[in-house]
């Protein structure tokens, strides 16, 4: 919400204008949060507010994905075998390994921390990290944002996510829909997909 990175640095952000609660409040809480889906809860009412108040077209809006950094380390990203080839290549006991020169693929490496997480990078020229994608689908008229999926990352989930997305949109509006985004959303199987429910795309 704030792009801080902790709940320590969140507190410290926002106390420099409000009196809030410590930091160690966050540490009893997160569990809670998820068992019960405090946040979609609390982000569908934003949602449903902004329809309420007529800030949304529900006729036009974008698709759209960002890669989301994993909090675990390149460390963690080890070999799935368990044999002497799996070692660290510093023949150590993983403590201070050196990775450079190996290749690292989702096929054979597994984070040992966050079994989800892959080895991924978006684009030809940009690097590769540990990530998940972030998806989002937005309404046009006041770029609010309606929608939103964290996936695993790989080469067809902006595809199959923002087909999803929008379908369920076409369906909640009970009308055609049209939808913007860059051409990598524009594979023909999809577009069909858009179409066959009510979405007209409009590929950058």
């Amino acid at each position: 919400m704030y792009s801080i990175r902790s709940e320590r640095m969140l507190m410290e952000r926002i106390s420099y204008n409000n009196v809030v609660w410590d930091h160690f409040a966050f540490s009893k809480n997160p569990d809670r949060l998820m068992a019960h889906d405090v946040i979609v809860g609390l982000f569908n009412e934003a949602v449903q507010t902004a329809r309420v108040r007529g800030y949304l077209s529900g006729e036009h809006f974008s698709v759209d994905s960002t890669l989301s950094r994993a909090w675990t380390g390149h460390k963690s990203f080890v070999c799935k075998a368990n044999s002497d080839d799996a070692a660290p290549p510093d023949g150590g006991d993983g403590t201070h390994e050196n990775w450079h020169g190996e290749k690292r693929r989702n096929d054979s490496h597994q984070s040992s921390t966050e079994s989800q997480v892959r080895w991924f990078r978006k684009s030809r020229g940009t690097g590769a990290m540990l990530c998940y994608i972030w998806h989002v689908l937005t309404d046009n008229r006041h770029g609010l944002v309606v929608n939103a999926q964290v996936t695993q990352a790989n080469g067809t989930a902006e595809r199959h996510t923002a087909a999803d997305m929008l379908v369920d949109a076409a369906q909640f509006v009970g009308a055609s829909i049209t939808v913007g985004a860059i051409k990598n959303y524009g594979m023909a199987d999809f577009v069909g997909t858009y179409r066959a429910h009510g979405v007209t795309p409009d590929m950058a």
